[in-house]
Formats: C-alpha cells, sequence, structure tokens
C-alpha cells in the first residue's frame, strides 16, 4: 500500500483534502545534486545505470516531497532500442546520425523484444521503488509515437519538424508503419514499468502541438488511443499533449485517467472542452517559476481555485527549466501542500 496516495485517489477522481504535486522533469537538471552526478557521467550512461537512475529520481522527492516521483529516463531509449542510434550532445541536444527519410530506412527499424533490450529501465524501477519504500507513487513515461517519429527523422531537436511532417505526407505508408513499430513497442516498453512497479504512466506528446487538427487525428492522437486503450486496465494513464487543446474533447473520451494541460489553455477552457468530467493535470508556465516565490504561491493557489482542488493534480504546463531557483521550486511544491479551500 502506498502511503501518500493524494495522486492516485486524483486519477481516480476521488475527492481529496488538496490536490496532489509533483513537476514535469523534476527529476534533474535544476538540482545541484543532479549536477554532481551530471558532471561524472553522460547522459545515456545515467539513463542505463539503474543505481543512478533510481538516484536521481529520488532526489527531488527528498529536498521538496513531491506527491508522486516520476523515473529519471528519457523518452529517446525507445529508438535506441529499436536499432537507431541516438546521441546526446552536449550544448545540443539529441542528434540521431541516421535519420529514417526512406521506406528501405523503415524496413530496418526493428520492434525489439523490449524486455532485454530495455532491461536496465525495469532495473531503474525495482531500485526506485525500494528506495521509495511505498511512501509515494512512480510514474512511468514515454514519448507518443508522433514525438518519437519527430526526432527519428529530422534527426535532432528542431522548432517546427518540417522534415518529420515531409516524410509523412510525401510518404504516409511509410510513416504509418513506423508510427505503428513504435506504439508496438511503446505498449510493450509501458506494460513491462507497469509489471516492474510503477504505478501509473504517462504519454508525453511533446510535439503534438506542430500538427494541424486533422493532421493530429492521423499522424499522432490513433496512436496514443492504441497506448490508452492497451494500458488503461494495468494502470491509469496520463495523455500529455503541449500544444494540443484543441484535441481535449476527443482526448477526454479516450479511457485515460487524466489529461495534461499546458499554459496556453486557461482552467475554464480546459475543464469546458472536457466534460468536467476528468482528472486535468498542469498547467503553470514553467517560466513563471522565475517569479518571486510569494507571487508564485499566489499563482498556484488561483490556478487551484480555477482548476477545483478535486480531479486535479498541480503539475508545469511542461518541464521545469534549468535555472530555476531552488527556493522557488520550493514554493511552487509548498504552496500547494499549503492550500485550503
Amino acid at each position: 500500500m502506498i502511503k501518500n496516495d493524494l495522486f492516485l485517489r486524483a486519477l481516480k477522481g476521488e475527492t481529496v483534502e488538496r490536490p496532489p504535486v509533483w513537476m514535469m522533469r523534476q527529476a534533474g537538471r535544476y538540482l545541484p545534486e543532479f549536477m554532481e552526478i551530471k558532471a561524472k557521467y553522460d547522459f545515456f550512461t545515467r539513463c542505463q545505470t539503474p543505481e543512478l537512475a533510481s538516484e536521481i529520481t529520488v532526489q527531488p522527492i527528498r529536498r521538496y516531497g513531491m506527491d508522486a516521483a516520476i523515473l529519471f529516463s528519457d523518452i529517446l531509449v525507445i529508438p535506441q532500442a529499436m536499432n537507431i542510434e541516438v546521441q546526446m550532445k552536449p550544448n545540443f541536444g539529441p542528434y540521431l546520425p541516421n535519420p529514417v527519410r526512406s521506406q528501405k530506412d523503415v524496413d530496418n527499424v526493428i520492434v525489439p523484444d523490449v524486455k532485454e533490450s530495455l532491461n536496465y529501465v525495469y532495473q531503474a524501477i525495482k531500485a526506485t521503488k525500494e528506495k521509495l519504500n511505498d511512501e509515494i507513487p512512480l510514474i512511468g513515461f514515454a514519448g507518443s509515437p508522433w514525438t518519437i517519429l519527430c526526432y527519428c527523422v529530422q534527426g535532432q531537436g528542431s522548432k517546427n519538424f518540417d522534415k518529420a511532417k515531409e516524410f509523412c505526407f510525401t510518404n504516409p505508408v511509410a510513416a504509418h508503419q513506423l508510427l505503428q513499430k513504435i506504439t508496438d513497442t511503446t505498449i510493450a516498453y509501458l506494460k513491462e514499468k507497469v509489471k516492474a512497479g510503477c504505478n501509473a504512466v504517462q504519454v508525453f506528446d511533446s510535439w503534438g502541438g506542430m500538427l494541424s487538427p486533422v493532421d493530429y487525428q492521423e499522424f499522432s492522437w490513433q496512436y496514443i488511443q492504441q497506448i490508452i486503450d492497451a494500458l488503461k486496465d494495468d494502470a491509469p494513464v496520463i495523455a500529455f499533449g503541449k500544444g494540443c487543446w484543441f484535441a481535449l474533447d476527443e482526448m477526454a473520451k479516450s479511457g485515460a485517467s487524466a489529461l495534461g494541460v499546458d499554459w496556453t489553455c486557461s482552467p475554464k477552457n480546459a475543464r469546458y472542452l472536457t466534460g468536467g468530467n476528468i482528472t486535468l493535470q498542469g498547467n503553470f508556465d514553467p517560466t513563471r517559476l522565475f517569479s518571486p516565490p510569494a507571487e508564485i504561491k499566489k499563482m498556484v493557489h488561483q490556478m487551484i481555485d480555477e482548476f477545483g482542488k478535486d480531479k486535479y493534480i498541480v503539475n508545469l504546463g511542461h518541464g521545469i527549466l534549468p535555472n530555476i531557483p531552488l527556493e522557488n521550486a520550493k514554493a511552487f511544491i509548498d504552496a500547494v501542500k499549503e492550500y485550503n479551500t
């Protein structure tokens, strides 16, 4: 039994004393204790070493006492397992030297045995569960198939993922084959994560907002729906699409336990678009964590008032930025813990 089950109760839509809180990307780069590990080990070594990944996962919990931990890992471990080389270049980000740009490239992409190729992730989950000692739940995650395709085709980060979109629009048969391979791998991967001990999973569609509403349905949402259908009986699923407010009504009917909302959609609109019956998560602008702590607390309380304390998980509208002052991150978490209706 998880001692602090606020997060899991909110996912079920139960009445809670206060909403639970965690932050996307909370395990990582804004913490000095993380930077010490970063100085010694390169990115994928941190991901692939269970002891390091579990230590990084619990660092923010020790410091701030969030209501849920999210496993330190990366969405690009999936293409790595699928026979696509991924490097993480310092001061550059992800780099894929051989991007997928043709039918032949897609044919070379494998659907791996995830138990074998991603075993280090499940070992990290087990190590993390021991450290957490059932105090709070652990979230596992994956990128959406569309977001993974963006990196696989573009070969690196991008402001508009033009090459990825061009590939989908000029070679839709190959694009859908690639998306299906990523989907099949992701489903198997998340199922193993739940077996290893994750209490909930989140699908990050970071680049969904790059697509028009029609293209979103074709190249992104239908694949996320497959993941939700496959996972929802195993564990609660949170679907988060950045810039995808236009799909919130459809997402609300998906069987997901909660939907992430970014800061460009107001709480009122998010409730309206989702019909008011599903748990929502978000949506504090991560850059707003540069505001003075007193202002952060005021804004967080206002945000909770607008979403309502039930069927709501306090979070940022995307990942925490690397240079956020520690006391400001603390103010964000403390504001939720101090919330009184």
